[in-house]
């Protein structure tokens, strides 16, 4: 293994020691964290019921949905089928600027993202990425904004998948 190897595997294992990648969840919900950063919160509510309260909570905190994109939708246009898996990319300048003050090359995961999608089992999920792990792995892990981008999320996701 060569050392520039070495060096990105020991820093991928200190980020996820750090950031206690596995199993964390957020007060409140029922989430935890998944793959390189992305936290993932079971919803009690259908596919459409989910989204569209996900949207409501975003608008509900000033921010704007820029885009839904229903990948199932997509797959059926080409005669392929794909559970229920859709994007709400949503965002304005007052939460992303302050990341990118931090790390200009966060820019490339703003607007914020988040999925919702129904598993093999039937389960709706919402799953975002954790902004603090973005602004890690864009070099600025002290960055103060991660953390309040992170409380408005949390809340919307709290709030989206309540009862």
């Amino acid at each position: 293994m060569t050392p520039t190897r070495m060096s990105s595997l020991l820093a991928t294992l200190v980020l996820l020691a750090g950031c206690g990648a596995l199993g964390q969840s957020y007060p409140g919900t029922q989430g935890a964290y998944g793959p390189h950063g992305m936290v993932s919160v079971k919803s009690s509510h259908s596919q459409a019921e989910t989204v569209s309260r996900l949207e409501t909570q975003v608008r509900q905190r000033n921010l704007n949905v820029t885009a839904r994109i229903d990948h199932a939708a997509a797959a059926q246009r080409i005669g392929q089928t794909l559970r229920p898996n859709e994007v709400v990319i949503f965002g304005n300048p007052q939460a992303g600027t302050p990341l990118m003050q931090c790390a200009p090359t966060v820019g490339v995961d703003l607007p914020m993202k988040a999925l919702v999608w129904t598993d093999a089992d039937g389960q709706v999920w919402l799953g975002y990425n954790d902004p603090a792990w973005l602004i890690h792995r864009h070099g600025a892990p002290e960055c103060p904004a991660a953390d309040n981008v992170r409380k408005v999320l949390a809340a919307i996701v709290e709030a989206t998948v309540a009862r």
